[in-house]
């Protein structure tokens, strides 16, 4: 085996449980099953999930990343930063055919994963992008730019804001730290122009604890304007200060 491929030896992977149908329509339900399986075993030969994490795949990943698309607006454009094994992008593009999702993550082994399961799968509304975020900023915009577990806020930010459309947001997998997240960010919120974050929770009768997300959007969506070189790309601050959107 080469040296990105771990020793883990895969295991069987769960059963459906009956709320996935909550989720998955009966077209994607396979599909979902083919994702989960390959999870429980190239994605713990590689690496990329914890062998302890397979009896949980569907509670704790696969359907806490598909309420996330309670959250999504029909037939959005959906950036996935820092994919990893692609939860949740991967996931939302399965439930939710309508929306075209790009998979950014900068590891080979991850993205060649990804690029597999995609074609496998016949995902054809999925891109998979090998980069960093700051690899798209001033060259592409999107309705939905989302994370699970990547960084704080702040940092977050930085990443994600130059890849929100004007009349996009921000929607990201958060725990329970989420508040504490929102007051060291301010300084970042302010500077970016950003409308006062939404920490909803979404899927309480699907997964229990429900899915904690946080939503931000601009201030002023018209006043964003992109600039600089590619990777330094950064709206330009509002004039007014932040509040609520009417």
């Amino acid at each position: 085996m080469g040296s990105d491929v771990s020793r883990e030896t895969p295991s069987s992977p769960p059963g459906t449980p009956e709320v996935a149908g909550r989720v998955f329509s009966s077209a994607r339900r396979s599909l979902a099953e083919a994702y989960v399986a390959s999870l429980a075993d190239a994605g713990v030969v590689r690496g990329l999930i914890g062998p302890r994490e397979v009896p949980r795949l569907w509670e704790r990943h696969v359907l806490n990343c598909a309420v996330l698309g309670e959250a999504i607006p029909e037939d959005s454009a959906v950036c996935d930063i820092g994919s990893g094994a692609g939860l949740p992008g991967l996931v939302l593009a399965i439930a939710r055919p309508d929306l075209r999702v790009t998979l950014v993550e900068p590891l080979l082994r991850r993205t060649t994963y990804l690029s597999e399961v995609v074609a496998d799968l016949g995902l054809d509304q999925v891109e998979v992008v090998r980069g960093r975020a700051e690899a798209l900023h001033g060259e592409r915009t999107f309705d939905v730019v989302t994370s699970r577990a990547v960084a704080p806020l702040g940092r977050l930010l930085d990443w994600s804001m130059p890849l929100v459309a004007p009349t996009g947001a921000l929607v990201a997998m958060k725990g329970s730290s989420v508040s504490d997240e929102i007051e060291a960010a301010e300084p970042e919120l302010t500077r970016w122009g950003c409308a006062v974050p939404e920490v909803v929770e979404l899927g309480a009768d699907v997964v229990s604890p429900p899915t904690r997300v946080l939503r931000v959007a601009w201030a002023d969506p018209g006043k964003v304007r992109y600039g600089g070189a590619r990777g330094q790309s950064r709206p330009r601050r509002s004039t007014k200060s932040r509040g609520r959107k009417a």
